[in-house]
């Protein structure tokens, strides 16, 4: 099923490329939309190993190992932006959707808003978790992240190794998709949520322990900058208050995150088909389904064991990037995904209902937006919903 979706979305990129002019292409510099909140914004990379366990794709490796990227309100302007991708990973992406008529660097040149390893600020700040799609990198998801930061958050977003396209490791390293060998695999889509949820659970041990700045120093088996995790000092993070957002089978991982880890206090699923049923028994967290206005036999089935408050919300002119950056970038490139969204509209949907979501759920802030259908936003359409257990913050 999730080869299916992999196929379609390749077919997709690689048909509308070829309109794509190269030259032009060439001559633009992606931005993505600034964030929308008071707070200038730090962004960070950390590197973690889990020794407990054995990679699920590559057995020979010992420990799974993850990148993150974290961004949080910052106290002052940092030295420079941080880089969205690196020139190597922007080539495997766009290879790996069979786009080859723009340079294959252009996705490393966009511009983001976010300082490298600025310091940062306040204390006891809500955290959001989040697990992108499959093959897509944790920068897909930078312009929420970063708007979320603007507006008081700390959030993780998380490569899973070997489940994209490309990623690096802090000595050089670059891994590949190898989770792509095993997709016709009975169960693979099962497996990869089952070990999200462990990387999540993880990550989590590690940045609300009592010492998470002291992490670099047991984790770390090279010489790589230490940087990262040295601005997590205690009392950043309110570990009562954590979230997750997924998109696709990220999201499609965040019931899954939710029923195993009981931290985990709400979530979305941006577009994910739900691979893995939640149980009879039910998940009573505060939980918003937000896609594509097209049906999701997934989401009909398990919205009846959504037992808590919950949405489920439409986007009429949205293609499955439009919960990434991705649907905005492509356009500053000249390639088209099929999105009827123009500009930045994509971004602006998803970041005022998950961060809505988010203030409602962790912070105890009513949201109109969340209770009915905006004029703002017309393109959002209520298919289901439910005030039963009414998110309070405790």
């Amino acid at each position: 099923m999730l080869r299916c979706v992999l196929v379609a979305v390749a077919v997709l990129l690689s048909s509308t490329a070829a309109v794509s002019s190269s030259s032009a292409a060439a001559r633009v510099t992606p931005s993505l939309p600034a964030p929308t909140g008071p707070h200038l914004v730090g962004t960070t990379s950390l590197y973690l190993k889990d020794a407990s366990r054995r990679d699920p794709w590559v057995p020979s490796i010992r420990a799974r190992e993850l990148m993150v990227s974290l961004w949080y309100p910052a106290r002052s302007p940092g030295v420079r932006p941080a880089p969205y991708m690196t020139a190597k990973e922007s080539e495997l992406l766009l290879t790996s959707a069979g786009i080859t008529t723009v340079p294959l660097d252009i996705l490393s040149k966009t511009r983001t808003h976010a300082y490298a390893d600025a310091r940062p600020a306040g204390r006891h700040l809500p955290l959001v978790v989040l697990s992108p799609g499959f093959t897509w990198p944790r920068s897909s998801l930078t312009a929420l992240a970063e708007d979320l930061a603007s507006r008081g958050y700390v959030v993780a977003a998380i490569d899973h190794a070997y489940e994209n396209a490309g990623m690096t490791f802090p000595d050089g390293r670059v891994i590949g998709c190898t989770a792509c060998d095993f997709m016709d695999r009975p169960n693979f889509e099962q497996t990869v949520i089952n070990g999200r949820a462990r990387d999540i659970s993880f990550v989590l041990d590690k940045l609300t322990g009592p010492r998470p700045n002291q992490t670099a120093r047991t984790d770390r088996t090279d010489a790589a900058d230490r940087t990262g995790w040295s601005l997590i000092r205690p009392g950043l993070i309110d570990r009562s208050r954590i979230a997750m957002a997924g998109m696709s089978i990220g999201g499609a991982s965040v019931g899954e995150t939710m029923l195993t880890d009981p931290r985990v206090r709400a979530g979305i699923n941006l577009d994910g088909t739900m691979f893995k049923d939640l149980p009879a028994s039910g998940l009573s967290r505060p939980f918003l389904m937000l896609g594509q206005n097209a049906p999701d036999a997934s989401w009909d089935r398990n919205w009846q064991h959504l037992t808590g408050w919950k949405r489920r919300l439409a986007v009429t002119g949205a293609v499955h990037a439009s919960f990434t950056d991705y649907d905005v970038v492509t356009q500053q490139i000249n390639v088209d995904l099929g999105s009827r969204l123009p500009g930045t509209r994509s971004v602006d949907i998803t970041r005022a209902y998950v961060r809505g979501f988010f203030d409602l759920t962790l912070r105890g802030k009513p949201q109109p937006l969340l209770n009915h259908p905006s004029r703002q936003y017309p393109e959002v359409t209520f298919t289901s919903s439910s005030t039963a257990g009414k998110p309070t913050r405790s």
